[in-house]
């Protein structure tokens, strides 16, 4: 379980960062891979939305 969380804590820190400097986001072609690039969408869109001061 604790992997797990920090898969997903890295996969919000690596969208954020790819969102930060504007870079396209990885795409592994496994099913740990699908679930890291929904992570890191997911820290590409907060990353967005405090760099719009939106929250």
């Amino acid at each position: 379980m604790t992997a797990a969380l920090a898969g997903l804590a890295l996969g919000g820190l690596i969208g954020s960062t790819c969102r930060w400097f504007d870079l396209p986001l990885p795409a592994p072609p496994r099913i740990t891979g699908a679930l890291l690039v929904v992570a890191m969408t997911l820290g590409f869109i907060a990353a967005d939305l405090l760099l719009e001061g939106r929250v």
